[in-house]
């Protein structure tokens, strides 16, 4: 069930209306909107639904872009591109946690990591070519990282949801 798609503020509205201190306009809102229902969108397409002029929205787009406030990029399911292992590892750190949630976030396997609260202490999704491949990256690489105390491995069996198309608030 995706969000409903913005559009333009209504006439009077103020446009630089900041919402629940997300920093984001209404009309930030509805290009980004646009774009996670379909990241090819032109700038044409956005900028008529949105009230703006195509060159607005392609400044308006490079400043969320600057701002890491989104990416826009292909997103493709692992096993069509040649990697047949995904998995989400639950690790527990003794200590400071950022230093090992850097060095996930350097390996190029891990595709997503993130702190949490509860029985782990950081989660990392890793993508790999195959289980030899998820073997030595536990084993010799995240194992062995200073802070680490346990590891818990969950592997992907079958990819049955994912979307970004979550909207804003």
């Amino acid at each position: 069930m995706s969000s409903p798609r913005r559009s333009a503020p209504p006439p009077g509205r103020p446009t630089d209306r900041r919402a629940n201190g997300g920093g984001l306009d209404d009309v930030a809102k509805a290009i980004i909107e646009h774009l996670q229902e379909d990241g090819r969108q032109s700038y044409a397409t956005i900028a008529k639904a949105v009230g703006l002029s195509e060159a607005a929205v392609r400044q308006r787009v490079q400043r969320l872009l600057d701002a890491e406030v989104m990416q826009i990029v292909a997103v493709t399911d692992p096993l069509q591109v040649g990697f047949r292992r995904q998995a989400m590892i639950g690790i527990r750190v003794d200590g400071d946690m950022s230093h090992v949630a850097d060095a996930l976030s350097a390996m190029p396997e891990v595709s997503y990591v993130v702190t949490t609260a509860g029985s782990f202490d950081l989660l990392a999704e890793v993508v790999c070519e195959d289980d030899d491949e998820l073997l030595d990256l536990l084993s010799r690489r995240i194992r062995t990282l200073s802070g680490v105390q346990t590891t818990e491995t969950f592997v992907y069996l079958k990819l049955n949801k994912q979307h970004y198309n979550w909207g804003t608030r």
